[in-house]
C-alpha cells in the first residue's frame, strides 16, 4: 500500500471539512451578532459550539496529524523549499484563526460579544485569502 498517497488523501479529507467550517463559522457569528431574542441566540449558540467542537476541532487535528505525516514521508528537508516555508506560515496563520474564533465562541456564549456583524464579515474572508496561497504554492511550488 502507498502510505504516501493514503496519507495525502486523508489529509485533503480533513483540509476541506477544517475549511467548511472556517468559512461557516464567522458567517453564523454575523447572524448571531444581529439576533434580536434569546431564543435565537440559544440556537446560534448551540450551533457554534457543535460545529466548533465536533467538525472543525477534529478537522483541524487531522489535517495537521496527516500534513506532518506527509512531511515525515517526503523527509523533513521539504522544509527547505520556499513553498513549504509560505505553506507552513499560511497554516500557522489559519490555526491561530481557528483559535481565535474559538475566542469569539466563549464570548457569545456568555453574551459578551464585543465585535459587530461587520466585523465578522470582513475577517470571514481570512480563510478564503490563505487557501488561495496554499493552493497556488503547493501547485506551482517557487523555487
Amino acid at each position: 500500500m502507498n502510505f504516501y498517497l493514503l496519507y495525502k488523501s486523508l489529509h485533503l479529507i480533513s483540509v476541506i471539512s477544517w475549511m467548511a467550517g472556517l468559512l461557516y463559522l464567522p458567517r453564523i457569528f454575523v447572524y448571531h451578532s444581529e439576533a434580536k431574542h434569546e431564543s435565537q441566540n440559544e440556537v446560534f449558540k448551540t450551533m457554534e459550539k457543535r460545529l466548533y467542537n465536533f467538525i472543525m476541532m477534529p478537522a483541524m487535528i487531522l489535517s495537521w496529524i496527516f500534513g506532518v505525516l506527509l512531511i515525515h514521508s517526503l523527509g523533513f528537508s521539504i522544509f527547505l523549499e520556499l513553498w513549504m516555508q509560505i505553506k507552513g506560515v499560511a497554516i500557522l496563520i489559519l490555526t491561530h484563526y481557528h483559535f481565535y474564533l474559538g475566542k469569539h465562541i466563549r464570548f457569545f456564549a456568555t453574551n459578551n460579544n464585543p465585535k459587530t456583524s461587520k466585523f465578522f464579515r470582513i475577517i470571514n474572508e481570512i480563510p478564503t485569502l490563505l487557501l488561495i496561497v496554499i493552493v497556488f504554492v503547493v501547485v506551482f511550488k517557487p523555487l
